[in-house]
């Protein structure tokens, strides 16, 4: 597990996106209060998805409005049909920790 920020840098509802090892991943803090970490680009249209709004447990990309379970990846909402990776995280301490092995077994 590789430590990323603070549970503070991410305010309930928001997304902030993390280079950890030269993967862009999204550390999102979901309505639900749990914290999720996805890969940082859209399936669909390969944008950021850390930019998009946090809806629930899911995270829609701004650009055409796809939207992705932070549990496990798979579009919830056209126009992407292809699962984004989700990556194991951990709270220890108020620090958030996340592993680079996909939980969901997909790869981009």
């Amino acid at each position: 597990m590789i430590k990323i920020c603070s549970t503070e840098d991410v305010p309930k509802g928001t997304a902030i996106s993390a280079d950890v090892d030269g993967t862009q991943i999204a550390i999102v803090h979901g309505e639900d209060d749990n914290f999720y970490a996805v890969y940082d680009e859209c399936s669909h249209a390969a944008v950021a998805l850390s930019e998009g709004e946090v809806d629930g447990c899911t995270l829609e990309c701004w650009l055409h409005g796809s939207r992705f379970d932070l549990r496990t990846g798979e579009p919830t909402g056209l126009p992407a049909t292809e699962p984004v990776p989700v990556y194991p995280v951990e709270v220890r301490d108020g620090d958030i920790y996340v592993s680079l092995t996909p939980s969901n077994g997909v790869t981009r």
